[in-house]
């Protein structure tokens, strides 16, 4: 009970302190340092490779040597990356901002879901996941809240408090139990010790056609989400226009592979009609309507995605590695994906950029067509022997 209040403190805590930065970032960055969407999807294409390239080698740390100092490594880095991109209007040290906050969210990655998992057993940690996306919905409300007072005074003040406050929220490190958890114990030369986590990673992905598929959703998810995270604040103020002003049941767990299967194709589906909207709203209570739906969508998925990729992962010792290597398959698809957004929403409109990142959502929906047909768990292809070390 103690790790999972504090899961949900840390829900809200970093939903709020995410919101007071970021609710105003976009503005600060087109009113201020006067950004194109190019520069603005560069912004998420720098972060998402800084944790693409460390994805990996963090998740190891954090099942090799600690989950919760991995967590609390994480959330510093990322409290640091945004006071360095709230500090000036510079492209080059905003973009340096963005690649030390993403060299956090790679620590901070996999290691928070997999130590949750760890202390509260892979069959009640849906509920856990579902409840804290609720938490974390109202602190992102105060969040916001805070931030339009804050921003009032100034928009870099918003940014800077909200980086200081994530900073200070390490120190969770010192309160946070890790007693589910065991690291492997030292046996060779270190750093073969350190890389046996991502082998066995790996053997367990390749292994798994469930897992593959869900690679495959995670690359489609973070295409599609790049254009929607970037360009929404940019939309609104320049196509749609602004104003000028001064509950689920935790019934997850029980669950079962194709019920979660069927739930995210649904919840897919919709987000892909609600991205879409948003980017053809011409009006503001269309466009506010479709953002929050399409947010609210996005706050039920993710919980139940990473719910129906913990079911599939069968190994603890290697949770954290796994999950780091679906949080990279998002990476990719923004990092890959978002600067070709990013030029469309350039040389084309905001509104096309926003359509292709709708569309770029569609073979998810496809893939979790084909996940429901096996029953959410791939089971004629389940047999497949683990492969060997050559």
């Amino acid at each position: 009970m103690k790790a999972y209040r504090i899961y949900l403190a840390l829900d809200f805590a970093g939903a709020l302190t995410g919101a007071l930065a970021f609710t105003v970032a976009a503005v600060y960055f087109v009113r201020d340092a006067h950004f194109s969407p190019l520069q603005l999807v560069l912004n998420g294409t720098v972060m998402e490779l800084s944790y693409f390239l460390l994805g990996v080698p963090t998740g190891v740390f954090a099942d090799s040597v600690s989950r919760r100092l991995s967590i609390a490594v994480g959330i510093a880095l990322e409290g640091l990356g945004i006071m360095l991109f709230g500090a000036t209007t510079s492209f080059p040290v905003i973009l340096a901002g963005y690649a030390v906050w993403g060299a956090g969210a790679a620590f901070f990655g996999g290691a928070y879901e997999a130590w949750l998992t760890d202390e509260l057993g892979p069959e009640r940690v849906g509920s856990a996941f579902l409840r804290g996306a609720r938490i974390a919905y109202v602190g992102a409300i105060a969040g916001i809240v805070a931030s339009v007072a804050v921003a009032s005074v100034s928009l870099r003040l918003a940014i800077e408090l909200g980086g200081v406050l994530t900073l200070v929220q390490g120190l969770a490190y010192f309160v946070m139990p890790e007693e589910g958890f065991t690291p492997a114990p030292r046996q060779g030369k270190r750093l073969r010790e350190l890389a046996q986590p991502a082998v066995a990673g790996a053997r367990l992905v390749r292994a798994k056609p469930a897992l593959l598929l869900m690679l495959g959703i995670a690359a489609c998810w973070g295409m599609s989400s790049e254009s929607f995270d970037r360009l929404w604040e940019a939309h609104f103020l320049r196509d749609v226009g602004l104003p000028h002003i001064g509950s689920l049941q935790p019934s997850i767990d029980q669950a079962s592979q194709r019920g979660l299967a069927r739930a995210l194709l649904v919840v897919n589906a919709l987000l892909v009609l609600a991205v879409a909207a948003f980017g053809l709203a011409g009006g503001l209570v269309l466009a506010v309507s479709a953002y929050w739906v399409a947010r609210s969508l996005r706050g039920v998925g993710v919980p139940l995605f990473v719910t129906w990729l913990n079911r599939n992962i069968d190994d603890s010792s290697v949770r954290a590695t796994v999950l780091s290597i679906s949080e990279q398959a998002d990476a990719v698809g923004q990092w890959t994906g978002g600067p070709a957004i990013g030029a469309v929403g350039s040389l084309v409109s905001l509104r096309a950029a926003l359509l292709v990142g709708a569309a770029a959502l569609s073979p998810a929906v496809a893939l979790y067509g084909r996940a429901l047909r096996h029953g959410g768990e791939e089971p004629e292809l389940e047999a497949l022997p683990l492969p060997s070390d050559a």
